[in-house]
């Protein structure tokens, strides 16, 4: 996967942007005229210098949208995704792939991990068909390395792998924790450093690999930045603000990680925020015109600078993921249709916005940041939610996915980044 950074090299590498070469054979001047004889004066009424002006106008509009859209979404997608070099020193762009059946899967046994919370087990939960544990992501153009429990421990003897997020960040982390355990010949080794029960309601959790000096955390922040109480004369309405300025208060016990993985998203919503009376705060001034979409990139902008300043990009590598799709089957979130096989097409609300606010502000940061471009690989997984068979069963899910499942492909590519980009740096 290849790092961004405007500073320091990442894998991906760019031909430097040139104009024309070192010279061009003459041209005589009729043959000037005939070249540029668009940009001559009309020499009819007013109406057709008009109708040319805004003929040329319309032109140049449609070429520079053009280019803006090929220069941001393809030359500098290659500085924001992630990928991994091959033994050919080739990169590849992991996340352009898809869904392949594959009959070793799954990686492990949820019933047998005691570190899955029951709401994400869907077998225990009584789903009955198993279909749709058997798919590997492929990249299209390269091979992921396969994952090996027992291999990946090794590497990460001695380590401490940090992620931060909402409750998607919390199933990536048991996710990650469950596809280590089956490379455990001990399970007594493996516990909660605090024996807390895995549960949405605690802010940090730790589990400890004991036989491999190894820690794995998961700190709560679904919006990475803090919440406070409304400032004194705020409009009635206003019952608390995210203060856009300001990073989690927690967020001090982030860092000396040696792996940092970030995500925020699904509570970057109207429902979640304004209809909860929560609005937007910078500094002492309130922002209640403030959209979300403009929020997010304030509050990522906002990450970014503490990342800069307050991580050590010698020893840590830091990740952020992209928004995981939702397949509600309305814009309530009360019908969940959980399909028998992935879709053919990628469908669901993918929240693209965000997917581009957080491409400029990776691609504008000087430190190396792995962007886990995962938004289209979930968007064929609407067999993969947790649908009907969540823990309560009264509780429909499109959102969350089912352990086994999709985060162990996340997980599976994050691996394969330290495989064979980030082993190096983490040997130090």
């Amino acid at each position: 996967m290849s790092a961004s950074s405007s500073s320091r090299g990442g894998f991906s590498r760019h031909a430097p942007r040139g104009g024309a070469g070192p010279g061009s054979p003459r041209v005589s001047a009729a043959a000037q005229r005939r070249r540029w004889w668009w940009w001559s004066p009309p020499s009819g009424t007013s109406l057709e210098r008009v109708a040319l002006a805004f003929f040329l106008a319309s032109v140049a509009l449609v070429l520079s949208c053009a280019l803006y859209l090929y220069v941001f979404r393809y030359l500098g997608r290659g500085r924001v995704v992630a990928g991994f070099v091959g033994e050919d020193l080739e990169s590849c762009d992991v996340f352009d792939g898809s869904w392949v059946p594959d009959a070793s899967y799954p990686l492990y046994n949820s019933s047998r991990c005691s570190f899955a919370e029951r709401g994400f087990n869907c077998l225990a939960n009584g789903r009955e068909d198993t279909g749709y544990l058997k798919w590997r992501w492929k990249p299209r153009r390269c091979d992921a390395p396969r994952f090996h429990a027992r291999a990946a421990l090794e590497r990460l003897r001695g380590k401490r792998v940090v992620f931060v997020g909402d409750s998607m960040s919390r199933t990536q982390w048991e996710s990650f924790i469950c596809m280590l355990m089956a490379g455990v010949d001990d399970p007594k080794t493996v516990y909660e450093v605090n024996r807390n029960r895995i549960s949405k309601t605690i802010r940090n959790l730790a589990v400890r690999f004991a036989s491999h000096d190894l820690t794995v955390e998961f700190f709560r922040s679904v919006f990475l930045v803090q919440q406070h109480p409304p400032p004194r004369h705020a409009p009635k309405r206003v019952k608390s603000t995210l203060r856009l300025d300001r990073l989690d208060n927690i967020s001090r016990k982030w860092v000396n990680s040696d792996v940092l993985i970030f995500n925020t998203g699904h509570w970057w919503t109207p429902t979640k925020l304004f209809e909860m009376g929560c609005y937007f705060q910078s500094g002492r001034t309130l922002k209640l015109g403030t959209s979300v979409d403009a929020a997010f990139r304030m509050a990522l902008e906002t990450w970014a600078s503490w990342v800069e300043k307050r991580v050590d990009s010698n020893r840590t590598h830091v990740f952020f993921r992209t928004y995981e799709p939702s397949h509600w089957s309305d814009t309530d979130q009360k019908v969940c249709e959980v399909t028998e096989y992935p879709s053919s097409e990628a469908k669901g609300n993918d929240k693209s916005e965000f997917g581009t606010i957080l491409a400029d502000v990776v691609t504008n940061m000087n430190i190396p940041v792995t962007l886990l471009n995962v938004t289209l690989m979930g968007a064929f997984r609407s067999d993969a939610h947790v649908g009907n068979w969540s823990y309560p069963p009264t509780v429909l899910d499109c959102s969350h996915w089912c352990l086994p499942g999709v985060p162990d492909a996340w997980n599976e590519l994050v691996f394969s980044y330290l495989l064979t980009n980030g082993w190096q740096k983490m040997a130090r």
